[in-house]
């Protein structure tokens, strides 16, 4: 995809029951341990009505380095299944550090010509970020299928659960916009205000690594986004220097909100007389941009995740504490082509 102006969105086809949701590892390993979360993913994406099969590298105590496998046989295992008619989405059984390895080997023109969903956060951000660059597919920042709908999910309260597997299963299968996004009394509104634009955004290190390939999505595609983001791990001074890159190279200029994820395992947040909080971090860099802010919202490593497709329009009131999804995620059987 070439030129600045915003691409034509590219929606998967809807899936119906019985259709054929593969878990593949796209980054990191299957470690022994937690075999039984990913059967207990299984189970979860088998009472959505789909059938479920693994992807050939998707195999305990496999691994090469930090990785599945070596980057090349990822691409390879990846395409094959972007290629297969047969799969209709994808789910990454975990994220990990490998994603940065392949991304000039991923099959575009067969995610153009059979475009289906790609599930996954983390590391998956980046597949996520790059693909949207280079065709307009939707992304779909969700769940992990092993530390998400078999780990983070069971110990959910049971309602929870059965929210966002109904949410996900009308994410995938339903031809109508959601509308608002199931809000819990954790989200904060960090600064007041009302925007509506598309979702473009993930963990915060790979937003800022993306933007430093080949494949960085142009800043115009930035022009009235809502800005998604949430960070694991490292320090505070980490995710104030991630968005200063953002104000650095325009981003914060363009977008007309943010939303922001629970923080998970970030060293030095609220520490007594030492350093902010993350709004505090969040408000310092955006200075006097006038911009909403929703704050504390279930998406990325915190988990259970709300799902946050990359590319879909939404509404987002930071004061009354709402975020609606506005179109659809997935195309009708009857539609092929690109979708705007």
């Amino acid at each position: 995809m070439t030129g600045s102006a915003l691409p034509q969105l590219l929606r998967p086809r809807a899936l119906r029951p019985g259709d054929l949701v593969v878990v593949a590892s796209l980054s990191g390993p299957l470690h022994a341990a937690y075999e039984p979360d990913l059967e207990q993913a299984v189970v979860v994406l088998e009472r959505m009505g789909f059938r479920v099969r693994r992807a050939p590298l998707l195999e305990a105590g496999r691994h090469h380095w930090w990785s599945a496998a070596t980057p090349a046989e990822i691409a390879r295992d990846f395409n094959a299944l972007l290629r297969d008619p047969e799969v209709r989405a994808i789910i990454a059984h975990d994220g990990g550090q490998t994603a940065l390895g392949y991304l000039d080997l991923i099959d575009v023109e067969a995610i153009a010509a059979d475009p289906k969903p790609i599930l996954g956060y983390s590391d998956i951000s980046l597949l996520h970020l790059v693909i949207y660059a280079r065709t307009g597919l939707v992304g779909f920042h969700a769940d992990l299928a092993t530390p998400g709908l078999g780990g983070a999910w069971q110990v959910a309260p049971a309602a929870r659960r059965a929210e966002l597997e109904k949410l996900y299963s009308t994410l995938l299968t339903g031809t109508e916009a959601i509308g608002a996004l199931p809000a819990t009394p954790s989200w904060e509104c960090w600064r007041a205000g009302r925007a509506e634009g598309r979702l473009i955004g993930g963990v915060i290190n790979r937003i800022v690594l993306a933007q430093a390939t080949p494949y960085a999505l142009p800043l115009e595609w930035f022009d009235g986004a809502v800005l998604f983001w949430e960070e694991m791990g490292g320090q505070a001074s980490y995710v104030w220097s991630y968005l200063q890159v953002l104000r650095h190279c325009g981003i914060l200029d363009r977008i007309s909100g943010m939303v922001v994820g629970v923080p998970y395992e970030i060293e030095g947040l609220e520490a007594p007389d030492a350093s902010p909080t993350l709004r505090e971090i969040v408000l310092d860099v955006l200075g006097d941009r006038d911009i909403p802010v929703l704050g504390n919202v279930e998406f990325g490593h915190a988990g259970p995740n709300l799902p946050m497709p990359v590319g879909i329009r939404v509404d987002l009131d930071a004061q009354q504490r709402t975020l609606s999804l506005l179109e659809p995620t997935v195309r009708p059987h009857a539609t092929t082509g690109p979708v705007g």
